[in-house]
């Protein structure tokens, strides 16, 4: 008799409690190629199953965690400061691993197409890479993830929306993962400046594969809004103004929103009604 395989929801929990990002980024990644070998029959069937994530995941003793209020700004003109833009960058997308593999885990209950799981999966494994991307341009410039200080944060939008899988994506996704796509053209043009052609070339894959996350989230939102007979804006509307902490600020990257599948009277009735949260 054959062990059977782990399911969907317990790879993602076995993710969430990995506390190292080089090692939770290759189980990541070991895990959304099991799930799609099993999708497509050219490995063992996968279910997706359920499972009992932590409320926060595991995390390295390093970096240092701080209100993002003091979390200590830096000059992006300065070598000092491209390395700290990086490892913002790296925090962010060690969080955006977790918070996919969390959506898989949390609400596996939830009666979702597998398609939905399909997304996060691949949303996960893009994230992984991401992050390990972050990492080589770091220690390319002689530093590391860990070596600075992040933004305490980050996790708080999944804790708000643990019980609310339309509110998780309103947030997460199309709102969190919105803002890369406004911020990530100037620090692509910050490491074009200074001739970081390695740096440039993570943050323009980056920026490509950040567009189907949102879509993600766009797309599942308006599938539950449907089922449900939701109207999609005024529901996206009151989730933001329920669950979202920080800032809608303009400017919006409206063209790859727009093919994220975000229109503007989704976003800029919020822009000014929120109050800003250093950090974002």
């Amino acid at each position: 008799m054959t062990d059977q395989p782990l399911s969907l929801a317990e790879r993602a929990a076995e993710v969430l409690t990995t506390a190292d990002g080089r090692a939770k980024t290759a189980l990541s990644r070991r895990h959304a190629a099991a799930w799609f070998a099993s999708r497509t029959g050219e490995g063992p069937e996968i279910p997706v199953g359920t499972a009992s994530p932590p409320l926060h995941p595991a995390r390295p003793q390093e970096p240092e965690l701080l209100n993002p209020r003091d979390v200590p700004k830096r000059k992006p003109g300065s070598e000092a400061g491209r390395i700290a833009l990086l490892h913002a960058v790296a925090h962010i997308e060690l969080n955006a691993v977790d918070l996919h593999w969390d959506i898989i885990a949390r609400f596996s209950h939830v009666p979702m197409p597998l398609g939905f799981f399909d997304d996060w999966v691949k949303a996960a494994d893009e994230e992984s890479k991401h992050f390990n991307l972050m990492c080589d341009c770091l220690e390319a410039l002689g530093s590391h993830y860990g070596a600075l200080p992040a933004h305490a944060g980050m996790w708080r939008a999944a804790e708000d929306t643990a019980d609310d899988l339309m509110g998780r994506l309103a947030v997460v996704p199309m709102v969190l993962e919105a803002r890369g796509l406004d911020v990530t053209p100037g620090m692509i043009g910050i490491f074009r400046k200074a001739n970081l052609n390695q740096a440039v070339e993570a943050l323009e894959l980056i920026y490509a594969e950040e567009v189907s996350h949102v879509a993600y989230g766009s797309k599942w939102f308006n599938f539950l809004c449907g089922r449900d007979n939701l109207d999609p804006k005024e529901e996206f509307h009151a989730l933001v103004r329920k669950y979202f902490r920080g800032a809608l600020k303009p400017p919006f990257n409206e063209e790859k929103r727009a093919d994220a599948g975000l229109p503007p009277d989704f976003y800029w009735p919020l822009a000014d009604q929120v109050k800003p949260l250093p950090g974002w």
